[in-house]
Order: C-alpha cells, then sequence, then structure tokens
C-alpha cells in the first residue's frame, strides 16, 4: 500500500526482518487466493475457521494458532494472505456488500478502519461481547467502534510514534547524542524538530541530511494531530484544516533548506541512504527498526538510537473483524477476542516486534526488557509504551490514505525538485480531490 504505509505493508515489503530480540516483521504471503471459506465442519469433527489477511500479522509465525488448537482441540485454524492491500481491502468491500466469499475472520488496515465501521459495520458481528474494552488503548478501542457503539474491530497492534537517530552522525555535527536531551530540545513542538534539523546541518558529514525524506516528517507531524483530514462529524477538511496547512509549510521549509533528502519512503533509492548512512532521524514507529535493520550493513549495529518525538502519535496497526455471514461466526470471535487479548499481544511483540494495543504489556517484561540490535541498550519498550498511551485519539475517515498520499507523494516532495510550497500544495490538493471524485 503506498497511501499510508503501515506496519502491516512493511511486513509485506520486507523479505525476512530481523525482530526485537530475534525477528521483526518476516514477510510472508501465500498465493493470494481470496475463495470463499467460511467455517465449517471437517470430516474428523472440528470446526475450520478461516483467517484472511493481508501481509504477515505474525500468529501463524509466532505459534499462536498452534496454541490455540491445543487449547481447543475440536478447532482448525486456515489461514489465507493476500501480499498487498490494495488488492485485499477492495475484495473484502465487495465480499462484505454481497455477502460471500469472506473468511471467518478479516483482518482491516487502520487507514481502511473508518469506512468499515462507518460502511459495514451492520455486516460484522459486535465484538464487544468477547473482547474486553478494558484491555485496549482507549483510542484503539474507539477506532474499532461504529456511531451506534458496536465494536467491530478487536486492534491488534499499534505503531506510536518516536524518533529514530544516528548518535555517530548527531555527534560529527556537534550535537548531544543523548536521548533524553534531545527529546528536551524539541519537546512539544516540531518545530523546534527542525531547528534542531537547522543546528545540524551547519557542522553536517558531507552528503547527509538531517531527516530521511518529506513523507516522513510530513507524516509524523499529522499523525501527533486529534484532527487531520476529516473532523468528527465525517466532513473532509484537509483543505481548511489549519493543522494540515501548518504541517505542510513546516515540511515545505525543511525541504527547501536542504534538511531533508529527496526520497519517498519505501522506494529503493530511499532504502539506499539507509544503507549508506545519507540521513540522520527519521520518525519511527516500532515497526520500522526492523525495516532499518533489513537495509543497513551490518557497521551500523548499535549506532542508532530512540528519542521521544515531539508530540505523541501512532502510525500502523490493523484490526480483526468477523463477517455475520459466517457459517460459525461464534467462534470465530471467540479466537479474534483471544488473538487480540493481552498475553497473545506481548508474545507476538516477543516474538514478531508487533507493538501491543493493550496497555497492561506495557509494564511486563517482554516489552520493558526489549532491545533491538541497531539501538543496542535503548528502552525501547518503555519509550514506545509511553508514546501508545499519549497518542492523541485521533478522527480516521474513509479517504485518509488517498489524501496523506496526495500530500506526500503528489504534494510536499516536490519542493524537493524545485517547485515552491504553493506549487506543490496546489498539485497535491488537485490530485487528492480528482482521486476523491472517483
Amino acid at each position: 500500500m503506498r497511501a499510508i504505509r503501515t506496519a502491516r505493508h512493511r511486513a509485506v515489503v520486507l523479505a525476512t526482518v530481523a525482530a526485537l530480540g530475534a525477528g521483526l516483521l518476516a514477510g510472508c504471503a501465500d498465493d493470494g487466493k481470496d475463495e470463499d471459506a467460511t467455517s465449517s465442519g471437517n470430516s474428523d469433527g472440528k470446526t475450520t475457521i478461516t483467517v484472511g489477511l493481508f501481509g504477515t500479522f505474525g500468529f501463524k509465525e509466532a505459534g499462536l494458532y498452534d496454541e490455540y488448537m491445543k487449547q481447543n482441540p475440536d478447532v482448525q485454524i486456515k489461514e489465507t494472505v493476500v501480499e498487498r492491500n490494495e488488492n485485499y481491502y477492495p475484495a473484502l468491500v465487495n465480499h462484505l456488500t454481497t455477502g460471500s466469499g469472506l473468511q471467518d475472520i478479516q483482518g482491516v488496515e487502520v487507514g481502511n478502519i473508518a469506512e468499515i465501521t462507518a460502511t459495514q459495520a451492520d455486516k460484522l458481528v459486535d465484538l464487544s461481547k468477547y473482547g474486553k474494552k478494558g484491555d485496549f488503548l482507549e483510542w484503539k478501542w474507539a477506532q474499532g467502534t461504529a456511531k451506534d457503539g458496536k465494536t467491530v474491530a478487536l486492534g491488534t497492534d499499534v505503531g506510536p510514534m518516536a524518533i529514530c537517530y544516528r548518535k555517530d552522525l548527531f555527534e560529527k555535527a556537534g550535537l548531544p547524542t543523548d536521548r533524553e536531551e534531545l527529546a528536551k530540545l524539541w519537546e512539544g513542538d516540531w518545530a523546534k524538530f527542525v531547528d534542531v534539523g537547522r543546528d545540524f546541518k551547519k557542522g553536517a558529514p558531507k552528503g547527509v541530511t538531517f531527516m530521511d525524506s518529506p513523507g516522513g516528517l510530513l507524516n509524523a507531524v499529522l499523525s501527533s494531530e486529534t484532527e487531520k483530514f476529516y473532523n468528527a462529524q465525517g466532513e473532509v477538511i484537509y483543505k481548511t484544516n489549519p493543522a494540515v496547512k501548518d504541517a505542510f509549510d513546516l515540511t515545505a521549509d525543511a525541504a527547501k533548506e536542504g534538511l531533508i533528502g529527496k526520497q519517498v519512503q519505501f522506494q529503493p533509492a530511499w532504502d539506499t541512504t539507509i544503507a549508506k548512512g545519507k540521513f540522520a532521524a527519521m520518525s519511527c514507529p516500532p515497526w520500522m527498526l526492523g525495516y532499518i535493520e533489513s537495509k543497513s550493513e551490518a557497521s551500523a549495529a548499535g549506532k542508532w538510537d530512540v528519542a521521544k518525538a515531539p508530540k505523541a502519535g501512532n502510525w500502523g496497526g490493523s484490526f480483526l473483524a468477523v463477517p455475520k455471514a459466517g457459517k460459525n461466526s461464534e467462534a470465530a470471535a471467540k479466537l479474534a477476542a483471544w488473538l487480540t487479548a493481552p498475553e497473545q499481544q506481548a508474545t507476538l511483540f516477543a516474538k514478531r516486534g508487533s507493538f501491543p494495543s493493550a496497555p497492561s504489556t506495557y509494564e511486563g517484561d517482554q516489552v520493558l526488557a526489549a532491545k533491538n540490535k541497531m539501538t543496542g541498550e535503548a528502552p525501547i519498550g518503555q519509550i514506545f509504551g509511553d508514546a501508545a498511551k499519549s497518542a492523541p485519539v485521533q478522527v480516521i475517515g474513509a479517504k485518509d490514505q488517498i489524501i496523506q498520499q496526495g500530500l506526500t507523494d503528489n504534494g510536499v516532495i516536490l519542493v524537493t525538485k524545485g517547485k515552491t510550497a504553493e506549487q506543490a500544495w496546489s498539485n497535491a490538493i488537485k490530485t487528492i480531490d480528482n482521486n476523491l471524485e472517483k
């Protein structure tokens, strides 16, 4: 998915990535067939529950399916994975609309959850009868809840925002390298973060920018806003919301001053800048650590660190929903609740690096003791946990992905190619509005 690049998409992009200890977000997909495979009884008397996902959620890889089937010997779980969400999601909407072709449990990406809860809630099981609201971050539970109060999707992982930075490059530029000292420099204001970038530029090693990409900065700033593209009434406000224009202009200024690389994230050229150490800082949810490790040279291990972002935000995350059309929706709902319970979320983090949406896990050893090869002894579990608890309950709209992509790939990136901020903004609006009308 190009629009809002999430943790789940990262799992698709990567063939193999090391985890926060052993392996993070390993990419895996089957043939992508989206067949009509609802729950049914096997010839051996077991109930088959089918799970339809995009990318790798890690349930199978972490052994959770095997554990559930061990605890429930009358259940058989079969997983189907479609590699890319842009192929998966349109088919899911079509199947929900027609009531056929559905798996018993369906994954939903955070960028699509608002549309699902607004237009498809009546086709989904109310999971509040199975999952526990108190087990989840308040804002994560709210995202999966429809306007009528029914919670039709249970949260899996989240992507609390931090700043990943190269200590060696900061030191060469004459900046502090201590994570707490840096966090104080830019605390509470993304403009202060850009000011640190200006200081970095004064002593920067040749060919090294402060930050990786315009899209990375813009996405980070917007992730910390309660309202960005839609308001609470579901109205599109991105053109009139001053927070969006301010974030765009701040990013454009940084790009114009050469503080940011000229790359689009998750493209081969951007990967090269990671490998060659061509930038010093980037917006960084937990899953990004695995991506950094997969693209970095071995000599970069231990040179990275993680600091608190200027403002708390979230980038990434997914949900599980249970269609009513399933032949055994109750059994599927019980499995969805079990997979997203705190104990299983902690296991997923320990084995796969998916950061939990269950705050009770943040005080457990599996989170607090987490370390990453690239960041050494940095207390990443504590840093990301604090960010997750502080992130705003953000309004997510049905077409957030289209708007996000327009602002980044068809907008602010143009400033690095010689366009003015206003020209870039105008092009972004034109692209977005054309796509929203389709």
